[in-house]
């Protein structure tokens, strides 16, 4: 019987967990719980957060500057649409995060970390694009003291670029 050498540093499913690895799963699958929770929420609760897409669209709670207000969307069909759009996205950024979650629980790092990290871009996009850039300024939702989640969007494009950021940190091999 003979046998081949096998090179100890190549990642197997019996080697060790390094913290960056666990780290990198644990912002992922914290991510995967909040953005399934608040799918499940829009989905269950539809009505309460269709109020706050409705308001932010018709910018009916912004200073009504004439200058802005050509930018309102007051058709509900529309509104109703933009919210559905919104719940298929967070769903599918919860779907994409949990299956990060899970290739970092079975210890297969390179494609964690390629998954997580469409799902923690999803939500930057999300979040910074659709919430920051278009909700607050492009419908004037800054000027409304009661439908802004900037400062709630603002959370969750920082604590999804910290997770990107240590998804993408190399792991460093043992000699």
């Amino acid at each position: 019987m003979t046998t081949t050498p096998t090179d100890i540093s190549a990642p197997t499913p019996t080697t060790p967990r390094t913290g960056l690895s666990l780290a990198a799963g644990v912002f992922t699958g914290v991510l995967a719980l909040y953005i399934a929770l608040v799918a499940l929420g829009n989905i269950t609760d539809f009505g309460s957060n269709q109020q706050y897409v409705r308001h932010v669209l018709a910018m009916d709670t912004t200073f009504k500057d004439d200058a802005l207000m050509w930018r309102a969307i007051t058709s509900s069909a529309l509104q109703d649409t933009a919210y559905v759009a919104i719940i298929v996205w967070e769903t599918a950024a919860a779907v994409v995060l949990v299956w990060g979650t899970w290739l970092w629980a079975r210890r297969d790092a390179e494609r964690a970390r390629r998954v997580s990290t469409y799902g923690l871009l999803m939500l930057i996009l999300l979040f910074g694009a659709g919430f920051i850039a278009i909700g607050g300024e492009w419908f004037a939702m800054w000027q409304s003291k009661s439908w802004n989640g900037l400062d709630a969007a603002t959370r969750i494009v920082l604590v999804s670029g910290v997770a990107l950021v240590v998804n993408q940190l190399p792991e460093r091999r043992r000699a």
